[in-house]
């Protein structure tokens, strides 16, 4: 498999470390240096790292083997079928993963639709997006989604006033649940959080704090009025979602199989295995592989690869297959066939209808 051709050209695919751009932005703090020893991060406040990305003009970087130095943009162009494995194929590739650093609060704030993002940005995708949490401190919370009955005037007041509690959700946040945030949605966490994060592949936003997210200066209020008329023209008011805990499914002795959440954009699922038996996974689609817990050796038909806690790699379709022995923690977060990979599986696990429903949108 690793050698089967793509635009004319052979390429023999392996495990793919890509670059990962950073963001500094004030909310951030040093829990992934600190704690969980990613190495190689700048010093200051890390917010988010972006371990696989194809946002303009923050797209990843190859950065060993065969192909060092090529962009995943250019990869998905030109071996579209090798990497991303079943269509139809875009012009990027269509996750954005990340590690999220919410040491201080997130800025209130929501991401386009597809629709509104097309008709209001003139992008071609909007931002549905999950966060899987981590880490939280006791008493941590998040805000997701308006209260029942609010309407745009009322939620306008409310967001001149910074007045989020009188309108939004506030829900209580437990490390190992997952929410599925459908773009349009308002929604923010922290403080005391990390989070991984799977969203669609996109950058646009629109927020309603009186600062910049990147360095806390105040807006001018010109500028922030302008901004709180841009999200309420993008919001969406029917969203509500809840925290999940995830739905289980056999696997071997000692291997754990969770799905945390599943759309028609992306899912993701949490493995573990100890040492009974490894964990042997067959893939069909690009697979971003994240580590959350001790360094494990990746084993593909490309190659293996170490990988150290808080990294990822990126496996192209290809490969199809990667065994890990454990003891292993990791994240897999694909481009799903909802029946095959999803409602199958878990039917057979005894899942129930509204349960699987209840994963995505």
């Amino acid at each position: 498999m690793p050698g089967r051709r793509g635009e004319g050209q052979t390429v023999d695919w392996y495990p793919l470390r890509l670059t990962a751009p950073v963001r500094q932005h004030v909310f951030g703090g040093r829990v992934l240096a600190g704690r969980w020893g990613r190495a190689g991060l700048p010093d200051g406040p890390v917010a988010e790292t972006w371990e696989v990305s194809d946002v303009d003009g923050e797209g990843s970087v190859v950065t060993g083997g065969p192909l060092a130095g090529r962009a995943l943009r250019d990869l998905v162009r030109e071996h579209a079928e090798d990497l991303l494995g079943r269509g139809p194929h875009g012009e990027r590739f269509p996750v954005l993963t990340k590690f999220i650093d919410a040491t201080g609060p997130l800025p209130v704030h929501l991401h386009a639709d597809d629709e509104t993002a097309r008709r209001v940005e003139g992008e071609p995708n909007g931002k549905t997006e999950a966060w899987h949490i981590l880490e939280a401190a006791p008493g941590a919370t998040a805000l997701a989604g308006v209260r029942r009955g609010v309407d745009r005037d009322r939620l306008h007041r409310a967001l001149l006033a910074q007045d989020f509690d009188a309108v939004l959700r506030r829900l209580p946040v437990r490390a190992g649940q997952t929410l599925y945030v459908p773009g349009g949605t308002l929604h923010s966490f922290g403080p005391g959080t990390l989070v991984y994060e799977i969203e669609q592949t996109s950058d646009i936003q629109q927020h309603a704090m009186r600062h910049r997210m990147e360095d806390g200066v105040p807006l001018p209020d010109r500028e922030w009025h302008a901004a709180i008329e841009r999200l309420l023209e993008e919001w969406r008011p029917e969203p509500r979602p809840d925290f999940r805990s995830g739905l289980s499914v056999p696997v071997d002795d000692g291997v754990e199989r969770t799905v945390l959440c599943a759309g028609p954009y992306f899912a993701l699922e949490r493995w573990r295995a100890g040492t009974a038996a490894p964990l042997v996974c067959g893939f069909a689609t690009a697979m971003v592989l994240s580590n959350a817990g001790a360094p494990v050796t990746v084993t593909t038909p490309g190659g293996r690869e170490r990988l150290a806690r808080a990294e990822s790699l990126l496996l192209p379709a290809a490969l199809g297959r990667l065994r890990i022995d454990g003891p292993a923690d990791v994240l897999l977060g694909y481009l799903p066939d909802l029946d095959a990979d999803i409602r199958a599986p878990l039917l057979a696990a005894g899942h129930g209808p509204a349960a699987i429903t209840a994963l995505g949108a």
